[in-house]
């Protein structure tokens, strides 16, 4: 009777793993074969884009609009940062919340509200201090749109993504804050397990000869470095990954950027050691997890003295890769706090 229960507990569990794998393949095999979900033009659009008529039409006090939520029996709420002109914010519209189950989850789970990263509307705060939507969008440090920051129905930020992400992202991020997966772990944790599964692409990184060799002695805490950092967290099997080698770091404009700075490429996943800008002995894995690095490929800049000046956690295309890298290069982020603001000071859309 004992082995018979075995038996079917072995059953049960190897049908349980069979339908695991085949969903995950079904959704990879789909991925793939939709390839356009990271890829577009990203020059500046020369028309306004039109924002969802679902979104909420809000005043802009955050408190109001949260205890609205609650009172509906949503999860929370979704601060949309975005602009007029950008292609980002184009693909984000359509790739996701294009699509009719991600609307019909989102609208279920929360109420989504607007804001212009260059507006002057008022923003009332949580604390109860009045921002213009610009100012605001700078406090949050939203420095590439779109930017999408969420709010659980007691007022706390429980995730903010900066820039676009594919659909199955962005549905792992609604359901990570829906299902309130942010009270046991990291989205950094949460989607790690999502991204192994899923994963598809080369099964080693990609050979760029931009980068520097290991060791990776990246310590820049005692002697000030001549150049800025640029380290690209990367991972195997990684489509994203893949596709940001063979597009925008195959730019002549940008290899000559790159070629300007001090340039590492890692894996995420990795355990060999390092010295840290900072000057810490860590494995690469570690310190990846210390910057909560949550998707690959991922592009941390630092300064001389070993000091993060921005990073690029999402998907992103030659134009603004070479926005970014300028940025750094002439150390306009020692004049403007944030790569948007900047932007703004050159009127670019």
């Amino acid at each position: 009777m004992k082995q018979m229960f075995k038996s079917k507990l072995f059953i049960k569990q190897s049908l349980s793993s069979l339908i695991i794998l085949s969903l995950f393949a079904f959704v990879t095999l789909g991925y793939a074969a939709n390839g356009d979900d990271i890829t577009f033009d990203d020059t500046p659009l020369d028309y306004a884009l039109v924002l969802p008529d679902w979104f909420k039409l809000s005043f802009l006090e955050l408190e109001a609009d949260i205890e609205e939520a609650k009172e509906q029996n949503k999860k929370g709420i979704i601060i949309y940062f975005g602009q007029k002109f950008c292609p980002y914010c184009k693909a984000h519209l359509s790739k996701n919340w294009g699509q009719d189950d991600i609307v019909k989850y989102t609208r279920k789970n929360f109420d989504v509200i607007a804001v212009n990263i260059k507006g002057q509307r008022p923003v009332i705060n949580l604390d109860g201090k009045t921002y213009t939507e610009k100012s605001f969008s700078a406090l949050k440090n939203t420095n590439f749109t779109p930017s999408t920051l969420f709010y659980n129905t007691e007022g706390k930020e429980v995730l903010l993504l900066r820039g676009y992400r594919p659909p199955y992202q962005f549905r792992a991020a609604l359901e990570y804050v829906a299902d309130e997966h942010y009270k046991k772990e990291s989205f950094r944790n949460y989607m790690a397990r999502a991204e192994l599964a899923l994963g598809f692409g080369k099964e080693e990184l990609n050979i760029n000869d931009a980068f520097n060799p290991p060791p990776y002695l990246l310590d820049r805490s005692r002697i000030k470095a001549e150049r800025p950092l640029m380290v690209v967290f990367e991972r195997k099997r990684c489509h994203a990954c893949d596709v940001l080698h063979g597009g925008p770091f195959t730019r002549p404009e940008i290899e000559v950027q790159i070629l300007k700075l001090e340039a590492v490429q890692l894996d995420m996943h990795s355990t060999q050691p390092l010295l840290t800008p900072d000057g810490k002995k860590i494995s690469v894995r570690k310190w990846a997890e210390q910057l909560d690095i949550n998707y690959s490929p991922t592009i941390v800049f630092f300064d001389e003295n070993g000091k993060e000046i921005i990073r690029i956690e999402s998907v992103v295309w030659f134009y603004r890769l070479r926005n970014v890298l300028n940025y750094v290069l002439s150390g306009a982020y020692k004049k403007h706090a944030t790569f948007q603001l900047w932007r703004q000071s050159k009127n670019m859309k």
